[in-house]
């Protein structure tokens, strides 16, 4: 085989080193410190990923006396509006106890009251599973006890596409993203962990990544998963937040839920009536009655220091600058909301590679966890959980099966790619222009409300990009390169959204899917999954559909 390139070997690769990816990490090697466990982390594990520092809360936990696994999956169907297979949450709020016993024991700070109880939130529309979690180093903590138990960290490695042997995953091909040098990893299981599509819409801000969640995820697992055969779905719950104007940063469990007000544009107050992103964007949409603003005029001085302890230390501390800049005092201002850009998310939506309770996908070898996965509305409970799951399942899979060959030919055909992508240096358009266009097309065609005239132009101008993005985009340096590979992933994700919401033809999850031309929910022929697959060539996009699955009651 060409040496060109190193190759490692890895019992278990984990593809992204964010908040399932480290979690996957950890578990693997407590499980088995003598396997090898490799990560691909396209920007530095330390801190990477949409907990770039910490977190406000872990959103799930089913506290024992206080809130059950079932309760939480009757509460989640009803915010998922019965498109949620049962098994996988349940798992999910089974372990979130033992998980958060678990982060405490590590030094994470979750603060109690006088009486030792935790400040758990109501959030969820039945039960109180939201818990208040004070930790600005969470990602440090993680980074660090991954780094002291063994794992080789990789960084500043973009995963550019999965290999197999047979039917069976035999490792990964990764890009450095500073030098472009290729490295390629056998391993007997890989764990996908990298993140939803971030980068989809474009924000009202115009900038590429100002956007809501973290700006380098791109759909990588999504299409890498595609590409090997997995099922995805949910493509067509396409998430619009609800958020600071501008900045696009969260502000409404930390400040609602500690007593601030909620006033729309008429100056009529709507946080009485228990709002959610969803009902916020509805309004703001629908019935034209935003931008909606916070105020925090009335709180005491110690809850307008808590609420601020929290946004400037512990989850995006560059908010801080942000209110500064705009002269905004919370004890005399008001912040005003607006909709985000449109993005995929598996954590905050229903987007991603269909799993099992085990996190198993439908390719042998290959498990995913986080926003990559399934997990519907799993948030950061669901990504440390199913982290944990992916590296038991792998963990067992690579001890029971025996080693895998690489297939020359499979890596050679990237190195191909990547030469030909090189060779585009006389071409005329500037890769970040070119992304400009593209997202704004997502904008303008996927982002709800939606008909199916709009989702055709999105299919195609998605078609013209994907051509245009040989014979029109420039690539100087590795840094065009991989940004191109990231558009192309953005665009494989737009097309499978659109084909995803013209095949529901209905709305639900309104305004998210809201179909202008199809206004009544369906339940009788859509109460289903709409299952995504790759056909004979990549944008061949196959569509069928799976049934919910429901929890064994005698089980």
């Amino acid at each position: 085989m060409n040496k060109d390139y190193p190759i490692i070997n890895a019992d278990v690769l984990i593809l992204g080193g964010g908040s399932a990816g480290v979690m996957a990490a950890i578990r693997a090697k407590e499980l088995n410190p003598n396997q090898k466990v490799v990560v691909f982390e396209k920007g530095d594990m330390k801190y990477s990923g949409c907990i770039a520092r910490g977190m406000d809360a872990l959103n799930i936990v089913a506290i024992p006396e206080i809130s059950t696994p079932e309760l939480y999956v009757e509460s989640n169907s009803i915010a998922c509006e019965g498109i949620m297979d049962e098994p996988v949450n349940y798992r999910m709020a089974e372990r979130s106890w033992e998980m958060m016993k678990k982060l405490e024991d590590w030094g994470v700070f979750f603060p109690k009251d006088e009486n030792d109880q935790y400040d758990i939130l109501q959030v969820h529309p039945k039960g109180k599973f939201c818990v208040t979690m004070k930790e600005p180093e969470l990602k440090t903590i993680l980074a660090k006890k991954a780094v002291d138990l063994g794992v080789k960290i990789i960084n500043r490695t973009m995963a550019v596409r999965l290999l197999k042997d047979g039917d069976r995953i035999s490792g990964a091909i990764g890009m450095n993203v500073r030098s472009g040098e290729i490295i390629v990893c056998k391993a007997k299981t890989v764990i996908l962990s990298s993140g939803g599509t971030a980068r989809f819409g474009l924000p009202d801000n115009g900038h590429l990544y100002g956007v809501y969640d973290y700006p380098g995820n791109t759909g990588d697992g999504y299409c890498l998963a595609y590409r090997a055969g997995a099922e995805l779905s949910g493509f067509e719950y396409t998430l619009v937040y609800y958020i600071v104007k501008d900045i696009n940063a969260p502000l409404l469990y930390i400040t609602l839920t500690r007593g601030a007000k909620l006033f729309n544009a008429f100056n009529e107050r709507k946080d009485q009536a228990h709002p959610s992103i969803r009902s916020m964007f509805k309004e703001h949409v629908m019935e034209d009655s935003g931008p909606m603003r916070i105020n925090m005029n009335h709180l005491p001085e110690e809850k307008v220091k808590e609420i601020e302890e929290l946004l400037f230390t512990t989850e995006r501390p560059a908010c801080e600058r942000f209110y500064e800049g705009r002269g905004i005092d919370f004890r005399t201002g008001e912040i005003e909301l607006w909709p985000t850009e449109v993005f995929l998310c598996g954590g905050h939506g229903l987007t991603g590679v269909r799993v099992n309770e085990n996190a198993e996908t439908a390719v042998p070898g290959l498990y995913a966890a986080g926003d990559t996965s399934l997990v519907a509305r799993g948030h950061l409970s669901g990504a440390f959980v199913f982290g944990e799951i992916s590296a038991e399942s792998a963990s067992e899979f690579a001890a029971k099966n025996g080693d895998v060959s690489l297939d020359e030919e499979q890596i050679n055909a990237f190195i191909s790619e990547r030469d030909s992508r090189l060779a585009q240096n006389t071409n005329e358009i500037a890769i970040e222009e070119f992304e400009y266009k593209v997202r704004r097309r997502i904008s303008d065609y996927i982002k709800p409300p939606k008909n199916e005239y709009k989702l055709d132009r999105a299919l195609w101008w998605m078609d013209r990009f994907r051509e245009e993005l040989s014979t029109m985009v420039r690539v100087q340096d590795v840094h065009d390169l991989f940004k191109l590979f990231e558009v192309e992933n953005i665009i494989q994700c737009a097309t499978m959204s659109a084909l995803a919401s013209k095949e529901r033809k209905e709305s639900r999850w309104t305004p998210w899917h809201y179909r202008s031309d199809y206004p009544e929910t369906n339940e009788q022929e859509f109460k289903k999954h709409i299952v995504l697959t790759q056909g004979e060539r990549l944008e061949d996009v196959k569509i069928s559909y799976a049934p919910i699955i429901r929890m064994d009651k005698e089980a």
